[in-house]
């Protein structure tokens, strides 16, 4: 049942306990913010790269959500696996530095490519790269805080993903759940959404 189809009609529960699956499904839909997470796995191919269609049906489903005035914020990982095939290593780099420069290159193709596909909708995109102190220190988490609330006000559609390049083993967000989580905090959704 989509949020289309929920609106004005009772959603009846399928068996017991399935009333907070209906109780979820009605905050999302009632959500004006929403963070979507989506993990590498979800838009890469098996041995690498870019799985094109299934970051355009991403896309395609978000601008849809978007289209009927809701704002949403995309926290996407996949820049190293996106980009080790592209710098020409036919496996994931093991070393820090490798992930960096893979993460590096990803970052760019990924962009490029929601920037297209976004365009499409008539949408723009905006890159934010965050690390662990950006959300830690008052100063950088007012500026993070600025940056979403004014990109998401001018209809710009954030991706949000970890500064790899930058991050250090330390003060990684370890995964893009936990960011993802700091980020719905961060903009005051209603709503966090993972796709891993």
């Amino acid at each position: 049942v989509t949020c289309a189809e929920s609106r004005g009609a009772p959603v009846l529960p399928k068996r017991s306990g399935s009333r907070a699956v209906t109780d979820q499904r009605g905050a999302i839909c009632g959500a004006a913010t929403l963070v979507v997470k989506v993990g590498s796995s979800s838009l890469t191919l098996p041995g690498g790269g870019i799985d094109v269609r299934r970051v355009d049906d991403l896309v395609d489903a978000l601008s849809e959500v978007i289209a009927v005035g809701r704002r949403v914020v995309l926290v996407s990982s996949g820049a190293i696996a996106t980009g080790f095939p592209a710098m020409g290593i036919t496996h994931r780099p093991r070393t820090l530095a490798g992930k960096q420069a893979a993460a590096s290159v990803g970052q760019g193709i990924l962009l490029a490519h929601y920037a297209s596909r976004f365009a499409s909708h008539g949408l723009r995109v905006g890159q934010v790269l965050l690390t662990v102190n950006d959300l830690v220190r008052p100063t950088s988490y007012r500026n993070a805080w600025s940056t979403l609330d004014t990109l998401l006000g001018l209809g710009v559609v954030p991706i949000v993903n970890e500064n790899d390049t930058v991050a250090t083993g330390e003060i990684r967000f370890g995964d893009n759940d936990r960011l993802a989580a700091l980020v719905a905090e961060l903009v005051r959704a209603q709503a966090l959404i993972l796709l891993s």
